[in-house]
């Protein structure tokens, strides 16, 4: 895997300032939370940290054949999951090469990876994570879908950490670490749903453990034991929701509002599936307009206590992103 950086040029002011301002408006519509988080950045980083959310969002959505996190009628003309993802990788990679192109969230890359020397490595890493939900690969052990989480969510935080300035590998970890945490919080909320599309995040392990088979997931009758293993999941997340707070140090404390806020919103729908049980998938489990105004204020309050507090060391027991290799 290459991790070069790309070869192409950052966009002129006006350019990325329009191309943000699109990107502003699609993730507005589909993902609240982050557009709600991302409002307390400083313009300049918004605007890069907007562009990287639309590339990763028309990624999702290409290959789940989405609108913006949305379903939408299929036709049987179109290609297969499979097809759109060769798409993807290809138009990226010309995207990265400073090829020109239409697609205005491949510009967005472009223009991210150029400005910020996003390793390409990176943004490979993250296409991987799509193609590990095309092969509808499945997981033995915990270690497997951690690994899963760090290529969906994981790499996407460490390209924010460095679109965000951070430095040093212990921020990128941390960064890391708070995407991963993400993932094990969606992975817990949409256990149901994606079981719906075949998708099962569970490990083979656990689910053994637990007496369940895949299809019996969407049994009402399982429900409880649904309910525990994503208990056991939200409890997974803990440890790396507290490595990702003594990383809130490494970031301007604009930028450490902001991921502050976004670390306070999803560890509390983590809570909330917890706390409803086995009623965790009557509706989907989310953060309303007073919530996350709450998580506003409390988000300026983590990112000042983490600049008082002394960081403690990273936890040897937690899953670690791979290194990207030394040149030799």
């Amino acid at each position: 895997m290459s991790l070069s950086t790309p070869l192409n040029l950052p966009l002129d002011p006006e350019a990325r300032a329009d191309l943000a301002a699109m990107a502003e408006r699609s993730i507005a519509r589909g993902s609240k939370s982050f557009a709600a988080a991302a409002r307390l950045f400083d313009a300049e980083t918004r605007k890069s940290a907007m562009m990287l959310y639309a590339w990763c969002r028309h990624c999702d959505d290409a290959i789940d054949d989405q609108r913006l996190g949305f379903a939408r009628r299929r036709l049987a003309t179109e290609p297969s999951p499979a097809e759109r993802l060769e798409a993807l990788e290809r138009e990226t990679l010309a995207a990265l090469a400073g090829a020109p192109t239409a697609e205005p969230s491949f510009r967005a890359i472009a223009d991210v990876s150029a400005r910020h020397g996003l390793p390409q490595g990176l943004v490979l890493d993250h296409l991987a994570g799509y193609r590990m939900d095309v092969e509808e690969r499945r997981y033995d052990t915990i270690g497997e879908t951690l690994q899963y989480c760090y290529h969906v969510a994981g790499v996407v935080g460490v390209m924010m950490a460095i679109v965000m300035k951070a430095e040093g590998e212990d921020a990128l970890d941390r960064a890391c670490d708070l995407g991963i945490a993400f993932q094990l919080t969606n992975i817990a909320r949409d256990i149901v749903e994606d079981a719906r599309v075949g998708r099962i995040y569970l490990p083979r392990e656990w689910l053994a453990e637990a007496d369940i088979t895949p299809a019996q997931i969407l049994d009402p009758r399982f429900r409880p034991v649904v309910a525990l293993l994503a208990h056991r999941l939200v409890d997974l997340a803990e440890p790396y929701y507290g490595s990702a707070f003594h990383g809130l140090g490494a970031l301007s404390l604009r930028s450490a509002w902001a991921v502050a806020m976004a670390h306070g919103v999803y560890r509390e729908i983590g809570l909330e599936v917890k706390a409803l049980g086995p009623a965790a998938w009557d509706r989907r489990a989310a953060t309303g307009r007073t919530s996350k105004l709450r998580h506003v204020a409390l988000g300026a309050a983590k990112a000042g206590l983490a600049r008082r507090t002394r960081v403690q060391e990273r936890p040897a027991t937690l899953w670690t992103r791979p290194r990207p290799a030394k040149p030799s």
